[in-house]
């Protein structure tokens, strides 16, 4: 069975960016490394359009693409449900966490993947969808 994986804007952030912890980690290594892992065992690297539009409101639609297109051939696009998004808002109310959090949880779970971020919101959200760092995968 394929492994498929969903990274959050940050991880992809890490990524483009090459950026760094608040005590030096190598987040963007990290990030590579999983991405390069996923790449080379053929795993699914599956990109939401809540994703691409957080990615928006950082780049050009020009450089996500530059971002990620070496690895197209493994990217698979899924699109967000109304009853995901309705139940994303409920439950960022009631747990008083981001939208975009709670539906990123939500599309992990609906469509069985391996959620990878290192938000704090994400603790909050465990009973959702379990979620992982980069490091703790490679």
């Amino acid at each position: 069975m394929c492994r498929r994986f969903y990274l959050d804007t940050s991880i992809w952030m890490d990524f483009y960016e090459d950026r760094r912890g608040y005590n030096h980690e190598p987040l963007g290594d990290y990030a590579w490394k999983l991405l390069a892992l996923i790449k080379a065992k053929r795993f699914k690297l599956v990109v939401s359009d809540l994703l691409m539009k957080e990615l928006e409101i950082h780049y050009s639609v020009e450089k996500i693409r530059g971002m990620m297109a070496l690895f197209s051939d493994v990217i698979e696009k899924v699109i967000s449900t109304e009853k995901e998004r309705k139940e994303a808002i409920k439950i960022a109310k009631e747990k008083q966490l981001p939208f975009g959090d709670a539906l990123h949880a939500i599309i992990a779970k609906d469509n069985n993947l391996v959620l990878v971020t290192r938000d704090r919101h994400f603790r909050a959200l465990e009973e959702i969808c379990k979620h992982y760092r980069p490091e703790e995968l490679i």
